[in-house]
Formats: structure tokens, sequence, C-alpha cells
């Protein structure tokens, strides 16, 4: 349905990601080899942390219902500023009007999130979901994409404190409302969240049949791998993006992540954990 990636580490201009690497983020959403959708021209959203965030910093964004490759806002505001976490999404619609509130990421206090992939059945499912969400949240819901009540879900369901278990809850529900509205797979996606200093990437569906998600191979292994690639040089050492296809046909520099996995980036580097790997 969509192409995203989201970056984490030393400050970084998000032009270098989102506009100028070989398969760039606006290249993907003129052609997607691994999408369902080749092109992805409904618009686009970018989010982006401070240069220097401190914990409950609330990120900025900006949304805009044209395609990616027509805005030259897109690549003013990209070269402009320069942020150690980003989130960028393209949009290829599938239901919902095309429209600025339905543009990813969406942004919760200090926290960012954004989705590739949709809820089989929503309409049937749309009114026992915004039911589930909590009642002093439900006013905040300006768009009418599956993606952002689910993020509201997720907030409900505990995401501050605990964002792997509360987004495990939030599906678990979709897939509950679901198979009582007779719909036999629906979850499908991957999802970004952030809170400004952790990065968590998710590959889930139902079908454990997920749309692909890449994280970069760390910035040090790779300029052992390619002592002459100039182009690393623009990266620090603790630069990680995670990404829905890999930015370069360079071998070795991304890594897919597995069905039914989170991605953990933070100062650390990266870990990997099962997630909703039961069976549903």
């Amino acid at each position: 349905m969509c192409r995203w990636l989201a970056y984490s580490g030393e400050p970084l201009k998000p032009a270098e990601l989102i506009l100028d690497t070989q398969h760039s983020l606006v290249a993907q959403s003129l052609n997607s080899p691994l999408g369902n959708e080749t092109v992805n021209g409904d618009g686009f959203g970018f989010g982006w942390y401070g240069g220097d965030p401190v914990q409950g910093d609330t990120p900025s964004l900006f949304h805009s219902i044209e395609p990616a490759w027509h805005d030259e806002n897109l690549r003013e505001l990209t070269n402009a500023v320069s942020s150690p976490l980003f989130f960028g999404h393209v949009r290829a619609a599938a239901g919902p009007p095309i429209q600025q509130s339905n543009c990813h990421p969406f942004r919760y206090e200090n926290w960012l999130f954004m989705h590739n992939g949709f809820l089989d059945g929503f309409q049937k499912t749309k009114r026992a979901l915004a039911f589930a969400v909590d009642p002093s949240l439900y006013p905040l819901i300006h768009g009418t994409t599956d993606s952002e009540v689910l993020f509201y879900l997720a907030i409900t369901e505990g995401l501050q404190e605990d964002p792997i278990g509360a987004l495990g809850r939030a599906i678990r529900r979709v897939e509950e409302e679901g198979r009582k509205a007779g719909i036999e797979y629906p979850m499908q996606g991957t999802i970004a969240v952030s809170d400004g200093h952790t990065l968590w990437a998710f590959r889930y569906s139902t079908a454990h049949k997920s749309r692909t998600l890449f994280h970069s191979t760390a910035i040090p292994e790779l300029r052992e791998l390619y002592p002459d690639a100039a182009r690393l040089d623009v990266f620090g050492d603790k630069a990680k993006v995670v990404v829905s296809e890999p930015l370069t046909d360079m071998p070795g520099a991304f890594v897919q992540v597995e069905e039914s996995t989170v991605a953990i980036l933070d100062d650390d580097g990266y870990r990997h954990q099962d997630f909703l790997r039961e069976a549903a």
C-alpha cells in the first residue's frame, strides 16, 4: 500500500535518504519493485525530531497530498533540517480519501507512528475498533485510515509504557474483531514507531505473509566491506535505517527482518525479538 523509511543515528540531512540515495524513498514512490503497488503517488509525510532531542520532545510533521516526486517543498525542507531520528512515508491510497489527515506518519505527544499495509475488512470492524479507543483519545483521530485507528488503539493499550506489548494487544484486538466479522486475515503490514530515542520496526500479518522490511548493516561493518565507498562518509558510526525495501544495490548493505519480528534500534545498535509468533 505504501513505502516508508525510518532513520536513527547521528544527525543527518533527511534528503540523503529521502531524495539522494540510489533507491531513495522518492525514487520508490515512482517505482517500487518489491511493493504491491509500483507507484505510490497519493501523498507523503515526513516527521522528524530536533537535532538534540530530550526525552518527551514533540516531533515536527510535514504532510502533503502531492506526489513526493512533485513537491519542491519536500526537497527544501529535507535539505534544510538535520535530525537524529526521522520518518518518511509515501502513500498509495486504497480506500480512504487522499487528504493530509490521512498521510503518515501520525503523531501523539512525543511519539511517531507509520504503517505499510491494511486492516482487511476495516469497514466491517471500524466501529468496534474505534469504540475500543480510550474516549479521551478518540477526538484526536483526525483522518479516516485504519492505520490511525490502530495507532490510537495501541496508545490505549499502553504504547507509552510498553510499545511491543501494547502494539501486540492492539493487533490481537484487530484480529478478534475481524474474525467476528468473518475476515480470515485481518492484519497486514509493517509498522514503525518511536518515542524520539528508540525506534521499533514491526513485521507482522495474520497470514504470516507480510510486506517486506529491511534494516541497514552497521556502518563500521560496511566500511570494512567497502573501504573505498565514498557514499558511506555521509553517515556516522551509529547510523541505522529501516526501510520497506533496500535503498541501494550494494551487496550486504541491508538485512531482511523476518516475519513476526520486531527490530529494536537504539544507541546500542540492533536487536531482534519475536513478535506474535504464536498462532493467532
